[in-house]
């Protein structure tokens, strides 16, 4: 065969077009292959989205005014002028609806979710703090007298005499404690259920009680450490007890119509937000409940895309085969379409129990002496750690503690020596208390870190007191010392455990103001602008997915967050009050004022199918809460 160059290519080309005469004036006036394909098949039209300032995250051109899109793409940055000259004759449109805004990278909402989100967003919100939602804000409860007057004017608006009411929010270490008597008080015939705010305990009063048919006999039927954990008599159900009468009671608090409103609604705040791209660590591992979710977060209309993270805990824990455990891990892919996705190789882990509880594994004892709890057995938590390394996958491990983190990093340890591995990118999640010693450690074994700073907001106050001590309170999620380090590090908020608002979480992290509005460790403090790498480019690496989002540079999704100010030039103090105008994702521009599209979801056609559908959805927002508590 003779070869075929580039040269004879052109002109073998250029003859065959030729030959259609409509474009042989055309071909006549081209120099190039590329040329002749332009005039054949136009170049895409070019969107030149033109703002204030534009803070890209590009180390070389970091501000910019202007950046091109083009099928969802960014095609170039930099000044107008030099986009427009890159441009040459490209078709191409000039959008200058930002002209006085400032554009950064898309938000990511790196860990949270949203079935939980779902279910105490479309509960009555009365909780310890404010919540900014897309109808207005609703504020925090005052006392126990608030949190009542609210709760009966929530009642009383409603006109079904049977349809159970149920409010999120209430915390007895607040408050004081509530009991079915206090709620019976409020209504004996319309059916209130009171989720706590820590999401493990449930208030229910008489006429809950009797249309789940919770009776003292029922009880009395429960497992011995369930009984501990109930009270009939105070309407009053936590830890195991909540999940022994859950079969009851799921009916009335989880059905799929308010599935599918709170879904709507979460979706609507984070988008509020500037939210671009989610993730749920911990992924559902109920069909029909996950297809719940998909008919709104799947939907075409969704204003972010959203990934699931395999429950490897569950997983590792249901096969005994080490080869099925993986098969079953990849077989998860099938549940999702649209703009819901398996987060690809990666798997979630859990270490030890909670902050909110005290209940994460430390080296020296709590002030009270008690103990910490491990959410998976070490046995357990080593097989999953050996399967899922070596079959690739990147691990994401739920860890409170300093203890708990050294059983992380020596499980980290252990497989790369055994099995060596480049660019793993463990993921300690969490961070709440550690040690100076192992951030050394985690820069040596290549762990990263993804932090939650609310918990000084909200703990260090408490905790200073109570469980902790002011030295470690103080210290906790020490991201200051992480960033000197040089580890990468992101931030998250554990929707609905921290508020999800990206501008609230770089708040937190470099102001670290408490609840009393003293600083908690100055020295942990971190930057704006890393603050904001938090919650953009170095989220995308916590998902391995900064080759994709998290910057605006050339070949990444168009996805911006879309703000009134600059966050890198104001008060710190005023970092949250910046106002998100809206997002474009993926080239489509979405203003936060604009309604989305309902999305419909289809009810379970029997009785049975409904109650086991809310079974399925509220034991998993158990389970969510379970390994936070």
């Amino acid at each position: 065969m003779s070869s075929l160059s580039r040269r004879n290519l052109l002109r073998a080309g250029a003859s065959a077009i030729a030959i259609l005469s409509p474009f042989s004036a055309a071909i006549g006036q081209t120099n190039s292959l590329s040329d002749i394909g332009t005039k054949v098949v136009p170049l895409p039209t070019v969107t030149v989205y033109t703002a204030r300032e534009i803070l890209t995250l590009d180390p070389e051109k970091p501000v910019v005014n202007a950046v091109a899109v083009v099928d969802g793409r960014i095609l170039l940055t930099g000044s107008l002028e030099d986009v427009l000259t890159s441009l040459g004759g490209q078709r191409h449109q000039i959008d200058d609806r930002f002209s006085d805004k400032v554009i950064v990278p898309g938000f990511i909402a790196q860990h949270d979710h949203p079935l939980l989100a779902a279910l105490t967003m479309s509960s009555e919100i009365l909780s310890i703090e404010d919540w900014a939602l897309p109808f207005g804000t609703v504020p925090a409860v005052q006392d126990k007298q608030d949190f009542t007057d609210r709760l009966t004017q929530a009642v009383a608006a409603r006109t079904d005499p049977t349809e159970p009411v149920v409010t999120w929010g209430y915390h007895p270490a607040f408050y004081g404690a509530l009991t079915r008597d206090d709620l019976d008080t409020i209504s004996a015939t319309q059916p209130i259920l009171v989720w706590a705010r820590s999401c493990h305990e449930m208030i229910l009063n008489s006429a809950a009680l009797e249309i789940g048919g919770v009776t003292q006999e029922l009880v009395d039927g429960f497992s011995q450490a369930e009984k501990m954990q109930s009270s009939f008599a105070e309407g009053r159900f936590w830890e195991q007890g909540l999940f022994a009468v859950l079969p009851n009671i799921a009916p009335l608090a989880a059905s799929p119509e308010r599935l599918q409103a709170g879904l709507e609604l979460t979706r609507d705040y984070m988008h509020a937000k500037g939210v671009t791209f989610g993730n749920e660590p911990g992924g559902i591992l109920s069909k029909p409940v996950q297809d719940g979710i998909n008919a709104v977060f799947s939907s075409p209309d969704m204003p972010f895309r959203w990934s699931f993270m395999p429950d490897a805990k569950t997983l590792v824990q249901t096969y005994p085969d080490d080869v099925q455990v993986i098969a079953e891990t990849e077989n998860l892919s099938s549940w999702y379409g649209g703009m819901t996705s398996l987060a690809p190789k990666q798997a979630k882990l859990f270490a030890d129990g909670a902050i909110y509880s005290l209940l994460m594994q430390v080296r020296d004892p709590f002030l009270d002496g008690h103990d910490g709890e491990w959410m998976m057995d070490k046995s357990d938590f080593d097989r999953a750690f050996r399967i899922y390394w070596d079959a690739g996958y990147q691990i994401h491990v739920h860890v409170n503690g300093d203890a708990g983190l050294d059983r992380v990093l020596d499980a980290l340890e252990t497989n790369l020596r055994r099995n060596p591995r480049y660019d793993h990118r463990t993921v300690l999640v969490h961070f709440a208390v550690s040690a100076e010693d192992q951030v050394k450690r985690i820069v040596d074994l290549g762990a990263i870190v993804s932090a939650n700073p609310y918990y000084v907001t909200a703990l260090a106050d408490q905790y200073s007191v109570v469980g902790l001590g002011p030295d470690r309170a103080d210290s906790m999620v020490r991201i200051g010392d992480v960033s000197r380090a040089g580890i990468s590090w992101s931030l998250h908020s554990d929707m609905p455990m921290a508020p999800g608002d990206p501008l609230f979480l770089m708040w937190s992290a470099v102001n670290r103001v408490t609840a009393s509005g003293r600083v908690a460790g100055p020295e942990q403090r971190v930057s704006a602008e890393d603050a904001l790498r938090g919650v953009t480019i170095e989220a995308a690496y916590s998902l391995k997915l900064e080759d994709e989002i998290g910057s605006i540079e050339t070949g990444k999704r168009a996805n911006f967050t879309i703000l009134d100010s600059n966050p890198l030039n104001v008060d710190p103090m005023t970092i949250k009050d910046v106002k998100v105008w809206g997002t474009v994702m993926e080239g489509r521009v979405q203003p936060v004022d604009v309604s989305e599209k309902k999305a419909s979801l289809m009810p379970p056609t029997s009785t049975e199918a409904s109650r086991t559908f809310a079974e399925a959805s509220f034991g998993h927002a158990l389970k969510v809460v379970h390994s936070h508590l």
